[in-house]
């Protein structure tokens, strides 16, 4: 991962969309910031005024239950922060505010293709400071239950290897190993949406989740097949969908990650323990600064609608 200054928006930009968990309508604008910023979660209200704001770094997580939900010690600000975490990310964002009118991140098409979108119309520009990282020096893992979680060293810049296991014909064992780029995270990971099965529908309705979920922003399995009728993006979608999460939960380092990330059967939670394990051991990362090169971003639009209704989304598996 070569270095470059930081970078935020040239231009704000708003998308709108229903929660897939509270159902409720949500505007979302993405707002430069300054050098060193990062990114930062702000909550408004109907009138735009500001009620508070945090920055999104692990300390903010407050629980990763069924998805990223971030606050501070008054209760939560936003869920469902990991699709835009992982776009301003994949495409090496470092300073941003996020302003949302509402309690969850729209889920848009369930993917983070839409935030990429928009951030493309949005444009970046660098900024005057160079870019930092946190460099992995040594390796930190975790394990929960049958799950399996590692930070370690990789010189190469931020690696995701990802693999799932779920006793179900259309999905099975899924893996994938990917370098993440601003490249690869558009063509391979982007558009991979979240996903549930019908029969935890009625257990998380009456929980009070995914009471915006849809066709329209989840891919649905039945027993037997896919709901959606446009079917599959990839043929493993579901195990590139786990490594979209994994890029925005692990986004709340607060600086972009030189290391490479190995996930088996995780989740929200399982990503939390590996990076809070990882920063809570300091001799286990560093912060670098790495040499400036000039970039250049080309600019490009955005559809920024989303649809409604409602089906399933089943915990620890979007």
């Amino acid at each position: 991962m070569k270095g470059a200054k930081q970078t935020t928006l040239r231009d704000e930009v708003t998308v709108t969309g229903v929660g897939v968990h509270s159902g409720r309508n949500v505007t979302l604008a993405l707002l430069p910031a300054d050098d060193d910023a990062g990114i930062v979660f702000r909550r408004v209200d109907a009138e735009g005024r500001i009620e508070r704001q945090v920055r999104a770094d692990v300390r903010a997580v407050t629980a990763t239950e069924f998805a990223t939900v971030l606050g501070d010690a008054s209760g939560p600000l936003c869920s469902t922060a990991e699709h835009i975490l992982a776009a301003l990310r994949g495409l090496h964002v470092d300073n941003v505010i996020v302003e949302i009118d509402g309690p969850e991140v729209p889920i848009m098409d369930g993917s983070a293709m839409p935030f990429v979108e928009a951030l493309d119309q949005a444009g970046l520009t660098d900024r005057a400071l160079p870019r930092r990282f946190i460099e992995v020096i040594k390796p930190v893992q975790v394990v929960k239950d049958h799950a399996f979680g590692e930070l370690r060293p990789y010189e190469h810049g931020f690696r995701v290897e990802a693999e799932i296991e779920f006793d179900h014909p259309l999905i099975g064992k899924q893996t994938l190993d990917v370098d993440v780029t601003p490249d690869t995270f558009r063509n391979e990971i982007a558009r991979a949406r979240t996903f549930g099965f019908m029969k935890d529908v009625s257990k998380l309705w009456s929980a009070g989740y995914a009471l915006g979920a849809s066709l329209d922003n989840t891919l649905v399995v039945s027993d037997d097949r896919v709901l959606n009728p446009e079917g599959l993006r990839f043929a493993d979608e579901f195990v590139r969908h786990k490594a979209l999460d994994a890029i925005g939960d692990l986004a709340l380092a607060g600086l972009p990650l030189i290391g490479a990330y190995k996930t088996i059967r995780g989740g929200h939670k399982l990503n939390n323990a590996v990076l809070t394990a990882l920063m809570n051991n300091t001799a286990a990362w560093r912060v670098v600064e790495a040499p400036v090169e000039r970039t250049v971003r080309p600019r490009g639009r955005a559809d920024l609608a989303a649809g409604v209704p409602a089906a399933a989304f089943g915990p620890e598996v979007s």
